[in-house]
């Protein structure tokens, strides 16, 4: 229901109803005016696409804070949102007053000190908090909209894929309660908390496979078991070596127990990130490898397999990845061109052509 009307002071009301039947009002100097405003509001009532002109004065902070409560987050992940939010400069604008300009200047601001990676993580949050404002009808539209945010590196500059040389030294130079732990990052790829997560029963040392349908991780003080990131469970089939030292291993510092004991321990309890961090690093100065981190050897694992001729599907059942479109956003680099295809394939052609040929000319 929608109305224009003319006031004893000469002006135009023009007033409507919501969907709920809350009455709004304007005033205008012309009638024209008046009836372009009601044929917008209108128009948008139509569409779906009507916003209430209050309710976007709540700020970001608020928002987010009843927001945040209802999302399904593990604790790191909330610790993260968190702090993302609570360090924009305008936490405390209402929603409505909060510009595409506003975001460039805090992106702007980041990319003085942090990562391209980490400022993506940031805004890609902050950017969840407009969508879930705009499909709760308090503004119009989202302000991160069209934001440019800084080059991340190309993953074949920034990505570090140590030798086989390397992941010797690396092996030999760690702590013997350590070794299995890194052997297992390598040669199986699992992330860091996967690996720390592992107990003795997920090992089928007949079958010769892994499960991983657990993860270690820091909340707060405390070291909480949780699913693995992504829903990415799995089966990792093991190589016999792999199989060989995770077996020793169990042998010397675990012999006895349950099946779930934990694979990895200090002091009786599962090694926490803060407590493999500590030992990768003596391991990493002990092997004259400083620059190499715990996760590039799940790197090492996933080229391994690349180089050895597997597809993509493999690689990513094999790294847990929640897509094939993220194992090929990573490691696509790394997959033969089909330049190289194509002169593999020639050379085994001139190979076989080249053999008959000097047979040919030996037998003359």
């Amino acid at each position: 229901m929608a109305s224009i009307a003319r006031r004893p002071d000469g002006r135009w009301r023009a007033r409507y109803r919501d969907a709920v039947g809350k009455e709004h009002a304007r005033h205008f100097a012309r009638k024209t005016d008046a009836q372009r405003w009601l044929d917008e509001v209108t128009a948008s009532l139509v569409t779906g696409q009507y916003v209430d002109p209050r309710a976007g004065r709540v700020t970001f902070s608020s928002f987010y804070e009843a927001w945040s409560s209802r999302q399904l987050w593990v604790p790191s992940t909330r610790a993260n949102a968190d702090h993302a939010a609570a360090t924009v400069p305008f936490a405390g604008v209402p929603l409505k007053a909060i510009r595409r300009s506003d975001i460039e200047a805090w992106v702007k601001a980041l990319s003085a000190d942090l990562a391209a990676s980490t400022i993506k993580t940031r805004f890609v949050i902050v950017r969840s908090v407009f969508r879930a404002a705009v499909a709760d009808k308090l503004i119009a539209a989202d302000p991160c909209e069209g934001v440019v945010l800084p080059r991340r590196r190309k993953a074949e500059a920034a990505m570090r894929v140590p030798t086989v040389e390397e992941v010797g030294r690396l092996l030999r130079a760690a702590d013997e309660r350590f070794t299995a732990y890194v052997a297992l990052c390598a040669f199986a790829g699992l992330r860091m908390g996967e690996a720390s997560g592992v107990q003795v029963g997920d090992v089928d040392f007949l079958r010769r496979q892994l499960t991983v349908s657990r993860q270690l991780q820091r909340d707060g003080r405390e070291t909480a078991v949780r699913t693995p990131k992504y829903g990415s469970e799995r089966v990792v089939y093991l190589p016999d070596e792999l199989v060989t030292m995770l077996a020793e291993h169990v042998r010397q510092h675990t012999p006895e127990g349950a099946l779930d004991r934990w694979l990895f321990t200090a002091y009786g309890k599962p090694l926490h990130d803060n407590a493999v961090t500590f030992r990768w690093r003596q391991t990493r100065k002990a092997a004259g490898c400083p620059s190499i981190r715990l996760h590039d050897l799940r790197h090492f694992y996933a080229s391994g397999l690349i180089a050895a001729g597997c597809d993509v599907v493999t690689v990513q059942r094999a790294l847990g990845h929640a897509t094939a479109t993220t194992t090929l956003g990573t490691y696509a680099h790394l997959w033969p061109s089909a330049e190289d295809r194509t002169r593999s394939a020639a050379s085994g052609l001139a190979a076989a052509a080249l053999a008959d040929y000097v047979r040919t000319a030996a037998a003359e």
